[in-house]
């Protein structure tokens, strides 16, 4: 039942007809199994034990959809032109993901809300590479964020770029991976629970269980 709610973005009365259940059964038993499912996620200091000097990760963020009025200024990214859900994600150079951060209102820039949640110091004390996008890039400086890695726009860099494409592309396929799940294209549902359900995802698709 929940894997059709994520998988399909099935909503509760769908599949409670779907299921033979109430309503509030259906409610009952897929926000029980995200809240176990989400339990087991790892936090960001816990999935990037193994890595260090030498190693690089993938940082990207991602918007989840949501619906919202143009009134609700928070939620409203200017970049995507939708409102929705700002997500972190850490992924290894194979695509593999790591770590989804908690949500945050879509208009928070990618860099703040990296070093909101303290991807910036965690990598530095690991010195861990970071390969990200434009995104990341402050006002001053081609790469705003310690250890950090991005794509210039100046034209003597076109050579450094493509290396850097190169590098980053096995590690789009996190992002990929995450927007199969039709709930994250359109979430119906409170901005309150995108958080959960995005952790619930990531336990599915690494399996990262207890024991």
């Amino acid at each position: 039942m929940a894997l059709a709610h994520l998988r399909k973005n099935e909503t509760f009365p769908q599949l409670a007809a779907g299921f033979g259940v109430s309503t509030t059964t259906a409610w009952r038993y897929v926000e029980k199994t995200l809240e176990v499912l989400a339990a087991w996620t790892p936090g960001l200091h816990e999935a990037l034990a193994g890595l260090g000097e030498g190693d690089f990760v993938i940082v990207d963020g991602s918007l989840v959809p949501t619906d919202r009025i143009r009134a609700d200024e928070p939620y409203y990214s200017v970049k995507h032109r939708h409102h929705g859900m700002n997500v972190q994600v850490i992924a290894r150079p194979d695509g593999t993901p790591l770590w989804f951060s908690r949500t945050l209102p879509g208009r928070t820039h990618d860099l703040t809300a990296a070093r909101a949640h303290s991807i910036v110091q965690a990598c530095l004390t690991r010195q861990i590479l970071v390969l990200a996008d434009r995104a990341y890039q402050g006002p001053a400086r081609p790469s705003a964020l310690p250890t950090t890695t991005t794509a210039s726009s100046r034209p003597t860099t076109n050579s450094s770029n493509r290396d850097h494409a190169r590098l980053r592309a096995p590690g789009e396929r996190a992002f990929a991976l995450r927007k199969s799940w039709k709930i994250l294209r359109r979430a119906r549902c409170s901005t309150n629970r995108i958080g959960t359900i995005t952790k619930a995802i990531h336990t599915l698709l690494t399996c990262t269980y207890p024991g």
